[in-house]
């Protein structure tokens, strides 16, 4: 689908849910925040419908997400029936690892096209005091187990936060001899992440050239989002980073977002959008003509290093799916 900036949006991001194992600092606050109540959370079966609508206006990749998607039953199951639509590319899906050890053979079964892993740090004192949880040893065993599968298309996303050199070193490791890509993404200045401490694109590069050799530019895509990716010498695997502030990419956004609660979001920083949810009663086309009209809106650009932003995003990180 082509928006009125020209941009093909054939990407879309699906939440369902806002539920979450940890309570990153940058993601929620650490008493966490009140759910939605089960009954706004859209159904499996009406997700699927919605999907078949964005695949007859040109959406064909689909990020499974949350919160946690894993803490949902029937992710697998939901995987299985979106990967059966016809028109549809590739489903892919994000997890922060805690589940994923023991539901990874189903998803596999269910033709799952990739897997994003997020994390943050190998150290278990730092890995707690990021998350509040004690929860590394199984994201490492979800982690092990997805290196494990023959030709998985695995992806590391790690957060990058100042003073954390020695944690982008020791996750960038293991691309060296795993066929892996490892992420490093700028941190967006959206709910919690807006009293949080980035880095830059650049700092991360630099720590990694100092370490491991220069970084050439890979020019293959490995993804369907906005991420790019270079070699290191001697690595098996790829770097990549997303730097949405530093290094802004607006201009061939290719996305939008689904919250669990069936609201379509056009753009991450601004709440203007859609709420689908409201039509689910109406027919197909009136569905059809309420996404082709918000995405015919979508915001050029974010304005992240603006202090004054109209409709700005108001929602934390887990409740509009990331």
């Amino acid at each position: 689908m082509i928006d009125a900036l020209g941009r093909n949006i054939d990407y879309i991001r699906l939440s369902i849910t806002d539920r979450c194992s940890l309570r990153c600092t940058y993601c929620m606050p650490a008493e966490g925040v009140q759910w939605l109540p089960h009954e706004r959370i859209l159904r499996y079966e009406e997700l699927l419908r919605l999907c078949r609508i964005f695949v007859s206006l040109g959406i064909t990749k689909f990020k499974i997400t949350g919160g946690e998607p894993l803490v949902r039953k029937g992710v697998a199951d939901f995987t299985r029936a979106l990967k059966q639509i016809d028109g549809v590319q590739s489903v892919t899906l994000t997890t922060n690892g805690v589940d994923l050890k023991a539901q990874l053979p189903a998803l596999i079964d269910a033709g799952i096209d990739g897997i994003n892993l997020s994390l943050d740090t190998l150290d278990r004192t730092r890995f707690f005091e990021r998350t509040r949880r004690d929860a590394l040893p199984q994201v490492l065993q979800g982690l092990d187990a997805a290196l494990g599968v023959p030709g998985l298309n695995l992806k590391l996303n790690c957060v990058a936060m100042a003073g954390a050199e020695s944690d982008w070193l020791s996750l960038a490791e293991i691309a060296k001899d795993q066929n892996v890509t490892v992420r490093f993404i700028e941190l967006m200045p959206i709910g919690m992440g807006q009293g949080s401490v980035p880095c830059t694109e650049a700092e991360v590069a630099a720590a990694l050239e100092k370490a491991y050799g220069k970084l050439t530019p890979y020019d293959t895509p490995l993804g369907n989002g906005p991420a790019h990716y270079c070699s290191l010498p001697g690595f098996v695997g790829k770097i990549g980073f997303i730097s949405a502030v530093s290094h802004g990419f607006c201009d061939r956004c290719n996305r939008v977002r689904l919250t669990a609660s069936g609201y379509l979001k056009t753009c991450l920083q601004y709440e203007t959008g859609a709420d689908l949810s409201a039509l689910l009663s109406e027919p197909d086309e009136t569905i059809r003509a309420a996404v082709q009209e918000a995405i015919g809106r979508k915001p050029a650009s974010h304005q992240f290093q603006s202090a004054a932003v109209q409709n700005g995003e108001t929602h934390i990180m887990s409740q509009i799916g990331g």
